[in-house]
């Protein structure tokens, strides 16, 4: 052997690529391109390095890694791979996609596996860096000629990639790639096998004519199918108790799911068990693998790493902070308006959405994996993407989005189509956070919200975060702030009008008083607060302390904002029910149609309060007897409405309630009762079981069976409603009370005098001592209990 020169020195990144030559004597030499002198010397067996095409592959070279244990489903995604990853023509490159943890190597393992018949060899390159790559394609070159062994990885790189271009028939896997270019020394080459791809990264795979497949998690059966599988392996017994719960907890996602079952297995636990250590310490169980585990592969960790790759686009893990406070999908991209300047924005998203860590949807909308929010807004000290600050500046940051976001005005129609895509947003915020460190900032979102949660009839949601909301203005602005004291007014309405008169008098009461103190007896805010008591008043059947305060209100608020104000043309509004509902038809009427006109002239004839109006006005003419009129009229409000507000308004269910009343009081009970039928349907649907306007529905109905003849249908139903009105809104609600007269008159109907009359006695005293002897309810049962003697 020659002696051969000193090589001289070089950095690693100086090394481009290499070439073979053999010498006279069969021995191999390795030179480095572009030099003259030999980057190292090696002694290999005579004909090792014969040419590539002259080397076959021995019969069933398979490395496939094992995940068949913990494959389930996938039945779709396999048949797509073997359609496109067929076994003629040129190179096919198939770039599998998804979120981290998704199982896309689990995949692409089952499906190397079942082709390890059809294709040789089948090679799977762990490939999450450049030297990875490597030193699986001289891996390869090895396996197909061991006794190269001895070639340094670049000899050996070169070697490999020369035997792929020669030879077709064979399968490349290359696993976790995280940036196509670090694989470009394969996918640039022509050549004439199948290249599959597994990587988080979905963009940037144009340039090779990949194949894209996105790997979505699992169905909840296999899902299920998974958990059971890993957590029951080694003992008896079926479905594991609670699985269903626990995977929808986790989305589904397979890491996690495989987490949670190992985790289930060695401890010992049932899946309720491990939903509550998950929803009491996520941050511990996030992150905490079981005995025999990858403790690098929690679901934590492999998504730190892919943050740490997004580290040159700092905005990305900011925004992923914020996109973690909000419901997992449709996410509106004008909700991030403002949250960085429009090119940095967009950057960030298409960062997060090329590492699957989101997903931007077709029409604009913004989604991301339920686990991943779960993860990104829940602390960790040794995580660097989730600093306790860093977290509560995203919710922060996430909470004056929505705020920002919130339209004006929750009863103008128009604006009803964006509150109902940011209502899943303010209810996933809500629920993920502790009303104990609500900040103003939330109140004033929740406060919001519950205004327009109450003008679509959703009295309990309204009421859960008027609670909120006034509690944390109470605690961080204290209890004489305007917001506190407006947040107060809004509750003691919500109490209101889900009939929970016990709460909604006191609040009523305080809030005015407190109005008068702070802001003064003309504040248009003291206004309002006079008004809300006026109407409880009414509510609870003290039509005369109600009217003193509605005439009182009116008069105020036409010398305080002027006679065409909104909040007067409400006055008068209300100030004509109360004189209704104290037997004054003719005065009610009069304001009625004054208050239409006025409405109409200043609002216009389809706004809301104007449609309310010509709503009180068929009802004012109703009781007056003129039913023909009441009829038209009802007839147009009801078309009215299902134009402008829809048909399961809350409103335009008032107006079909309406309409089904006054077809019975004009005698067609035939309309009348399918009509009142289809409402209670929609109400129950929409408003709920309970809702006080669904009990006046139930309440009608039974009256109209009672006019068709049906008198047990008609006792049955008013049963049930009296039973109901008295466990929602108490004993002496005068709902109750109406309802108590109403079934003594179907028992009279039917003649059990026995039953009647005592329930006649007892509600006749009842109304005497809640309403007053005067109040016209105690009248009426005053003359239906006479009328039986």
């Amino acid at each position: 052997m020659t002696a051969m020169p000193e090589e001289p020195s070089q950095t690693p990144d100086e090394r481009p690529g290499v070439q073979q030559e053999a010498d006279a004597s069969g021995h191999g030499r390795v030179y480095q391109a572009g030099r003259d002198q030999t980057i190292n010397e090696v002694v290999l067996p005579k004909g090792a390095l014969r040419p590539v095409t002259e080397v076959a592959a021995p019969p069933g070279l398979v490395n496939v890694p094992a995940h068949s244990q913990l494959f389930v489903g996938r039945a779709g995604e396999l048949a797509s791979l073997k359609e496109i990853l067929g076994d003629a023509g040129a190179v096919v490159v198939t770039a599998v996609h998804g979120l981290g943890g998704v199982g896309k190597s689990t995949l692409a393992a089952q499906h190397a596996a079942q082709q390890a018949t059809r294709f040789n060899p089948v090679w799977w390159i762990t490939a999450d860096t450049g030297t990875a790559v490597q030193a699986g394609l001289a891996g390869l070159a090895v396996a197909l000629q061991p006794e190269l062994g001895v070639l340094p990885l670049e000899a050996l790189e070169a070697r490999a990639l020369a035997w792929l271009q020669a030879h077709r028939g064979w399968l490349l896997v290359m696993d976790d790639l995280t940036d196509p270019e670090a694989a470009a020394v394969v996918l640039d080459r022509p050549m004439a096998g199948r290249i599959l791809v597994t990587s988080r990264l979905g963009e940037g795979w144009h340039r090779f004519g990949a194949h894209m497949l996105h790997l979505d998690v699992l169905s909840q059966d296999e899902a299920v199918a998974l958990l059971t599988r890993i957590a029951g392996h080694g003992r008896s017994g079926g479905r594991l108790e609670g699985a269903a719960e626990l995977v929808v907890e986790l989305g589904c996602l397979p890491l996690a799911v495989e987490q949670a079952g190992a985790y289930l297995h060695q401890a010992r636990l049932s899946a309720a068990a491990y939903l509550d250590l998950l929803n009491a310490s996520p941050a511990v169980m996030f992150d905490r693998a079981a005995r025999g585990s990858d403790g690098e592969r929690t679901i934590a960790r492999i998504w730190r790493h892919t943050l740490d790759r997004l580290t040159t686009t700092p905005l990305a893990g900011n925004l992923l902070r914020v996109l973690a406070w909000y419901a997992s999908e449709q996410i509106p991209r004008t909700l991030l308006d403002g949250f960085a300047d429009g090119p940095d924005l967009v950057d960030a998203l298409g960062e997060l959405a090329a590492y699957n860590m989101i997903t931007l949807e077709e029409d604009g909308a913004v989604s991301l994996h339920r686990l991943v929010q779960a993860v990104a807004r829940t602390a960790d000290p040794a995580d660097p993407h989730r600093h306790e600050p860093d977290i509560t500046a995203a919710l922060n940051h996430a909470t004056g989005l929505l705020n920002r976001a919130l339209p004006g005005d929750t009863r103008n129609p128009a604006t009803w189509p964006v509150w109902r895509a940011l209502l899943p947003h303010i209810a996933t915020l809500a629920s993920n956070t502790s009303p104990v460190v609500d900040t103003a900032t939330i109140a004033h979102l929740l406060n919001d919200t519950g205004a327009f949660l109450y003008d679509q009839g959703d009295l309990a949601r309204a009421t859960t975060y008027y609670q909120r909301a006034l509690a944390a203005y109470q605690r961080v602005l204290g209890a004489d702030h305007p917001s506190t004291l407006a947040s107060g007014n809004n509750l003691a309405s919500a109490y209101r009008a889900a009939g929970d008169l016990g709460r909604a008098m006191p609040l009523c009461v305080q809030t005015l008083a407190d109005r008068v103190r702070v802001l003064g007896a003309d504040h248009p805010d003291t206004l309002s607060s006079r008004s809300n008591l006026a109407d409880a008043y009414r509510a609870a059947g003290d039509v005369g302390r109600a009217l003193f305060l509605h005439e009182q209100t009116l008069a105020d608020r036409v010398r305080v904002l002027g006679a065409d104000h909104p909040d007067t043309l409400s006055s008068r509004n209300n100030l004509a029910s109360a004189y209704q509902a104290a037997g004054d038809v003719g005065r009610a009427l009069f304001l009625h149609e004054q208050t239409l006109a006025d409405r109409v002239r200043v609002l216009g004839a389809d706004h809301p309060d104007t449609l309310s109006s010509r709503n009180n006005l068929a009802y004012a003419y109703r009781a007056a007897g003129d039913v023909g009129r009441a009829l038209s009229l009802y007839e147009q409000t009801l078309a009215d409405r299902v134009r402008v507000l829809g048909t399961d308004h809350p409103s335009t269910l008032i107006s079909r309630n309406n309409l089904a009343y006054a077809y019975r009081a004009a005698g067609d009970v035939g309309r009348a009762l399918p009509l009142y039928e289809q409402t209670l349907a929609d109400r129950v649907r929409v408003l709920g079981t309970d809702h006080p306007s669904t009990l006046i529905t139930r309440n009608h109905l039974a009256g109209a069976y009672q006019a068709a003849g049906d008198v047990g249908r008609a006792l049955s139903l008013y049963e049930q409603t009296l039973a109901d009105r008295v466990r929602v809104l108490g004993t002496d609600h005068p709902s109750t009370l109406t309802s108590r007269n109403h079934l003594a008159y179907a028992y009279q109907v039917a003649g059990d005098l026995a039953r009647a009359i005592p329930l006649y006695e007892a509600t006749l005293n009842d109304c005497e001592r809640v309403l007053g002897a005067d109040h016209p309810l105690t009248q009426v049962v005053r003359r239906n209990l006479e009328a039986t003697r």
